[in-house]
């Protein structure tokens, strides 16, 4: 149901209205974010004579016992959202409200011709509802491996930041949603407007690609000890030339015993696990010290920084040199 008989029926459809949903627990950074990037892009289009082209943006809520407008940038005339959008949360998925009310509202806009966008960790709430099956989708690349689980008819692709499938849109990343809203300007507006308004608020241009920003390790834990024996041994011992033979004396079992329990406790090889550990640490001292690139890979085990070189490209995307551009903070310290 929707609140009042003053937002109901078909608005003004020369202009697009963008509808955020603000759900339990859901970022409001990027609500408010989102609202502004918006109230930025009007400005750049009034700025080249395009005032006849304007964003409209509401807010919705589940008040009481229905779906209310709470706040409207271009209040007076009925509302007909083109988009529907379910932002980041701030709680991990399996924490988060269902938000079926508001799901079930999203999926009535749908049935009028609106787009359903969702960011994050509301990529879930949108998948519940089936529509994303055997369709591309992103999510934030933390939570790809329960998304996986709970969704595998989706073809979830974590490595990028924005998928649009032109009725559904998913984004990547709690601060994905700067890309989302960027990447709809262009799509709206074209890419002078779209770079007209990221320059004015200083940001980049829409990103691609999580990879630079994903953790090379799991963070699933386990409850093997013999394989907690053997991490620890890695990370004690990452500069040497850690073997097989080595760990599996120190876990007193047989080398191919350890490789199974090792590959089922953590998702990967022993081989893929050290060779992630070695390309974490080096971007660690990449992005916090002065250090030479070729002393950086002495100190995680590679002689040869030719190879740390071509496993830190594999796995961000980046060469070291780009990796130490983008995320170094020494140069922020003065």
């Amino acid at each position: 149901m929707v609140a009042n008989d003053m937002n109901q029926g078909n608005g003004d459809t020369s202009w697009p209205e963008i509808a955020l949903v603000r759900y339990n627990e859901c970022q409001l950074a990027a609500v408010y974010g989102l609202t502004d990037v918006f109230r930025v892009a009007n400005e750049q289009l009034e700025a080249v004579g395009r005032d006849h082209q304007q964003v409209r943006v509401s807010h919705w809520e589940w008040a009481g016992d229905e779906v209310r407008c709470t706040y409207d940038s271009h209040p007076g005339t009925a509302n007909s959202p083109t988009h529907v959008v379910f932002p980041p949360s701030l709680i991990s998925p399996a924490q988060m409200d269902k938000a079926h009310a508001l799901r079930d509202w999203a999926l009535e806009q749908r049935e009028h011709g609106a787009i359903l966008c969702a960011l994050c960790a509301g990529v879930f709430v949108l998948a519940e509802t089936g529509l994303l099956d055997h369709r591309a989708a992103t999510t934030h690349w933390a939570f790809a491996e329960e998304f996986a689980r709970r969704f595998p008819a989706v073809r979830l692709d974590a490595s990028r930041m924005v998928i649009d499938g032109g009725d559904i849109i998913t984004a990547a990343g709690i601060m994905a949603w700067l890309d989302f809203a960027l990447s709809l300007v262009e799509s709206l507006f074209g890419p002078s407007v779209m770079l007209r308004t990221s320059r004015f608020m200083l940001a980049d241009a829409p990103r691609t690609e999580q990879l630079p920003y994903m953790a090379q390790l799991s963070t699933t834990t386990h409850h093997d000890d013999v394989v907690h024996i053997a991490q620890g041994v890695i990370d004690r011992e990452l500069a040497s030339a850690l073997t097989l033979d080595r760990l599996a004396a120190a876990t007193s079992i047989h080398p191919r015993t350890l490789q199974r329990r090792f590959r089922s406790a953590t998702g990967m090889t022993i081989t893929r696990y050290i060779q992630r550990l070695r390309v974490e640490r080096a971007n660690h001292a990449l992005a916090t010290t002065g250090h030479t690139f070729e002393s950086i890979a002495r100190s995680v085990g590679y002689d040869d920084s030719t190879t740390l070189r071509r496993l830190i490209q594999r796995e961000t995307g980046l060469t070291p040199t780009g990796y130490r551009q983008r995320f170094g903070t020494r140069s922020l310290v003065k």
